[in-house]
């Protein structure tokens, strides 16, 4: 379990008080991060904290500041921003609870586990995980963290409790907005078929160690061969190398479809229908005679 917990308090159910703890449930992945060097002496650039007509500042010196007005600011001391008193601070009170599939995927954003307290937290914890399972339901409350009041979710997860970060609703973007020209159209019954089947076909249980981060992996490889090359030289590889040669944009649907269902390679997706494939072979073809 991680030593340090990103939240502790208590969950409140009407009169009833969970003492928890709240630890991350993800961790950064296999990302490469890089300097910004100068490139002619090879040291890496550093940042001053510097004030306009002032210059360089110490750290001890910097306080926050809440701009009112251009060019002037209320100052805090970070003891007056922890004094604020938030009732959500300690306390994660479960106002609502509502159906899993209520809740869009747009709205989760970052997962948390939450684990008892203590000992004699667990049986009420116990109660609570086992009583969401039972309705199928997960609770919702509001509790302050880091300066800020987030929403959040709470649902079982095997033997405990999940917390799930949710987005406010100023925070995600209307789908209509993005989606309103797509044709309100249903495709051919055939299609949707020969769909299907591939879709079956290519389904697997979920493994997430079988997935890596190709483009990590790369830069690792390109890293590696700059650091064995001699005088530093440029090495630019090409991303399509080893790719099948892109032929035409036009296809074929439904003989996409079904060399993909029979486990042919997968077709480039089509941006001109198949009645403009034939007309352009057509036009290509006569200009051939004519050129004979």
């Amino acid at each position: 379990m991680a030593a340090r917990a990103y939240w502790q308090g208590q969950i409140r159910l009407a009169l009833v008080s969970i003492p928890v703890e709240v630890y991350p449930a993800t961790k950064s992945g296999a990302a490469i991060s890089f300097h910004q060097v100068h490139e002619p002496s090879g040291k890496r650039i550093r940042y001053e904290k510097v004030a306009p007509g002032v210059g360089p500042v110490d750290r001890d010196e910097i306080v926050k500041g809440y701009e009112v007005e251009k060019g002037e600011y209320v100052l805090l001391e970070q003891d007056e921003i922890e004094a604020v008193k938030i009732e959500s601070r300690k306390t994660l009170e479960l106002v609502q609870f509502v159906d899993a599939s209520e809740i869009d995927v747009l709205y989760y954003e970052k997962p948390y586990f939450m684990v008892p307290a203590d000992d004699l937290a667990e049986e009420a914890y116990i109660v609570l995980r086992d009583a969401l399972r039972q309705t199928k339901k997960v609770g919702l409350g509001q509790l302050s963290v880091r300066g800020r009041e987030q929403l959040v979710s709470i649902k079982p997860c095997g033997r405990g409790l999940v917390m799930e970060v949710l987005r406010y609703a100023d925070e995600v973007n209307k789908a209509q907005s993005y989606f309103r020209d797509i044709a309100d159209a249903k495709p051919q019954p055939e299609l949707l078929d020969l769909a299907t089947t591939l879709i079956d076909k290519k389904t697997a249980p979920f493994k997430p160690a079988e997935f890596h981060d190709r483009y990590v992996e790369a830069l690792h490889r390109l890293i590696e061969k700059k650091r064995k090359a001699k005088g530093n030289r440029r090495i630019l590889e090409d991303p399509d190398e080893g790719r099948p040669a892109a032929g035409s944009n036009v296809i074929d649907l439904m003989a996409a479809l079904r060399k993909s269902v029979g486990g042919g390679a997968p077709a480039k997706a089509s941006t001109k229908s198949p009645a403009k494939k034939t007309t352009t072979k057509k036009t290509a073809s006569t200009r051939n005679r004519k050129a004979g």
